[in-house]
């Protein structure tokens, strides 16, 4: 099992996103990444990310998207966490709006990490107590519940 909580930083959280679409909630979860010192480039992440979301969307359902990309622009595994209160439509695979979002960067090199990643999120995301602690979450610490603890 992978430790998530060792790519999330408490100032990668956003509790309240502002976005109404799509294109700006992964403007908005790149932003919030971009704090991290291993992202080098955020507007090659930017760029990375929203031509992964042409290919297919990543919203998964439940009310959850993993937009993600492989990128040089970042330098390790890195993970933002964004909540939108009203949920948003980001043309998730179930029709439904989205509610949390995790953006997953990792290095070009990086073959099987960002996989990982994506396999603990959905797993654990795919528990519905899992999702609504997320939607109540009030700070860091709430998150690190649910994702696991750092230690």
């Amino acid at each position: 099992m992978i430790k998530l909580s060792k790519f999330l930083e408490e100032g990668l959280i956003e509790f309240n996103l502002k976005s109404k679409d799509k294109d700006s909630a992964i403007n908005e979860l790149v932003e919030l990444a971009s704090k991290s010192k291993l992202v080098k480039n955020a507007d090659e992440l930017l760029k990375a990310v929203m031509e992964r979301e042409e290919l297919v969307t990543t919203g998964v359902g439940y009310g959850v998207a993993f937009p993600h990309a492989k990128t040089r622009s970042v330098k390790g595994v890195v993970i933002a966490f964004g909540r939108s209160k009203k949920g948003l439509d980001f043309e998730a695979m179930d029709k439904k709006p989205v509610f949390l979002f995790f953006l997953i960067a990792a290095p070009e090199d990086a073959i099987g990490a960002h996989l990982n990643v994506m396999a603990e999120l959905s797993f654990l995301m795919k528990s519905e107590e899992n999702r609504q602690k997320l939607i109540d979450a009030k700070n860091f610490e709430d998150i690190l519940d649910v994702l696991g603890p750092s230690t």
